[in-house]
């Protein structure tokens, strides 16, 4: 379970948005109720329909809808921005929503989650005109007391997949390229021609400075694996100014992707799982750098020398560090299992945040590594040059160290899609002790 205890509700009233706050790191230490900003959003429509976006996310589950807990968003606040950010209920959606050069008065840096309720949600919806909004995120902020100021209690389930996805997407991102940019216009006459089941799968590929709908991968071409996982995108339209959309390079199936809105002063980003069903906290992209030995050390390092930086910069924690830019990599991997990092594709780098998950729980959050951590200590993998062979209790499974394939059912039924299977790793990991071993 997952306490969430505010100081009072958040409240939008008079002009201005107090955001309550619960718990959180800062670079002053500890805070149970952080105060990070005070200050005026130029652009209070689209940044109160982005909050209410991201909030909607997290209230959701896409795959096999159901009513469910809420859970609050996740804000940071780096002292040049603020991003807001959530997971899906199903684990298969991630939102993001920066707020760009903020006019105000930057009180602290960190990251805590924010109260948002169902009043709050009913005036964010009604936010309109051009008028600024004061905006405070921290509990000084609120303008309206409600209940005598009584305290604010949440406690809701957070599954550990919903922390396993955090750290997947960022590695996955990663990954990505600039598959297309539209300007405001064909962004919008774009995504209202997606089919209008929520189901359907279908391949957008560039067409000039278009995206069309095509009817398989092709060069350039994203996969979209159940189009209403993209819905929080269309109430933000009429604010938006382009739509870039991100993906790795084409496959024979549907592959992850990133679609992001540029608004007024700030932007949008989703990014979605290859298929509805198929949470990113199951996609295996972390688990090669997490099987390293050196990588849980590294990250006690690199992660001393983060500060809530806007973007992180690999080289120089490199030269700061005295790693190499590999080690960093896999460090910032391991940082991510706990939530401490993200991945902004549009600035292409790494950002520092605190969720509030111990780093000791990483073998917990994942049975592949910590199986084939096993079966590399009880001396089941017998290794052959660049061949092994790993001994388990359903028969001896023949690996390829190099090129990642096995003989078990894992790989046949996901082919490298999903991560490597515990028998290659525990190959990988009994290959590099025997390099490492003193002669």
């Amino acid at each position: 379970m997952q306490a969430y205890s505010y100081a009072g509700p958040s409240v939008l009233a008079d002009g201005r948005l107090g955001l309550s706050t619960s718990g959180g790191t800062a670079l002053s230490g500890p805070q149970t109720h952080p105060r990070f900003f005070s200050g005026l959003l130029t652009h209070a429509a689209p940044a109160a329909a982005g909050l209410l976006a991201v909030a909607d996310v997290a209230l959701t589950r896409y795959h096999q809808p159901r009513p469910g807990w809420t859970r609050d968003p996740v804000v940071t606040c780096d002292g040049d921005r603020l991003r807001f950010e959530s997971f899906s209920a199903c684990g298969g959606v991630y939102a993001r929503l920066d707020v760009l050069g903020l006019d105000g008065d930057v009180l602290d840096r960190g990251t805590t989650n924010v109260d948002v309720n169902g009043p709050l949600r009913e005036s964010l919806a009604r936010v309109g005109g051009k008028d600024p909004l004061h905006l405070g995120v921290g509990p000084d902020e609120l303008t309206v007391t409600t209940l005598d100021g009584a305290v604010v209690e949440k406690k809701v389930p957070l599954p550990t997949r919903w922390l396993r996805g955090f750290a997947e997407v960022q590695v996955i991102a990663a990954g990505f390229d600039l598959r297309a940019e539209l300007q405001g216009p064909q962004a919008v006459r774009f995504l209202r021609s997606l089919p209008r089941k929520a189901s359907t799968a279908v391949w957008a590929a560039p067409s000039g400075r278009d995206l069309r709908l095509a009817s398989g991968p092709g060069r350039g071409a994203v996969s979209l694996a159940g189009v209403g996982r993209v819905a929080t995108l269309m109430p933000l339209l009429r604010f938006a100014k382009a739509l870039r959309v991100y993906g790795p390079a084409a496959g024979a199936g549907h592959q992850a992707c990133a679609w992001e809105l540029e608004l007024p002063g700030m932007r949008y980003t989703l990014a979605v799982s290859p298929e509805p069903w198929r949470g990113f906290s199951g996609e295996g992209a972390v688990l090669e750098h997490l099987a390293t030995d050196e990588a849980a050390g590294d990250a006690d390092v690199v992660g001393m020398l983060l500060n809530f930086e806007p973007t992180v910069e690999i080289g120089l924690l490199a030269d700061r560090s005295g790693l190499t830019v590999e080690r960093v990599r896999a460090a910032l991997t391991q940082l991510g299992t706990a939530g401490r990092v993200g991945y902004d594709l549009h600035e292409a780098a790494h950002f520092h945040r605190e969720l509030p998950y111990d780093r000791d729980q990483v073998a917990q959050l994942n049975p592949r590594l910590t199986a084939a951590r096993a079966l590399a200590d009880s001396g089941a993998v017998r290794l052959d040059g660049d061949q092994a062979q790993v001994t388990t209790s359903g028969g001896v499974r023949q690996v390829a160290i190099e090129q990642g394939t096995c003989t078990c059912e894992w790989w046949f039924d996901h082919r490298g899609s999903r991560g490597p299977c515990k028998h290659v790793l525990a190959a990988r990991i009994a290959a590099r002790l025997t390099v490492d071993m003193p002669a």
